[in-house]
């Protein structure tokens, strides 16, 4: 039961990272905002064991 919590956790800490990653990306303020980037990248491996997994579900949306 405990796994099944934190795999909901993960996927709902993914949704909203990447809504978060996509704004950044799509207004234009990764000029200023590249460390920020870089931190959510670093926690999306943390808890997923893929740095890129965001980014690949990005580019597949656009």
């Amino acid at each position: 039961m405990g796994e099944t919590i934190d795999t909901h956790r993960v996927k709902a800490d993914l949704v909203e990272l990447d809504r978060l990653r996509s704004y950044l990306v799509k207004n234009k303020t990764a000029g200023y905002t590249r460390w920020l980037l870089d931190s959510i990248d670093d926690y999306v491996e943390q808890i997923t064991g893929d740095r890129m997994t965001l980014q690949r579900k990005s580019s597949k949306v656009e």
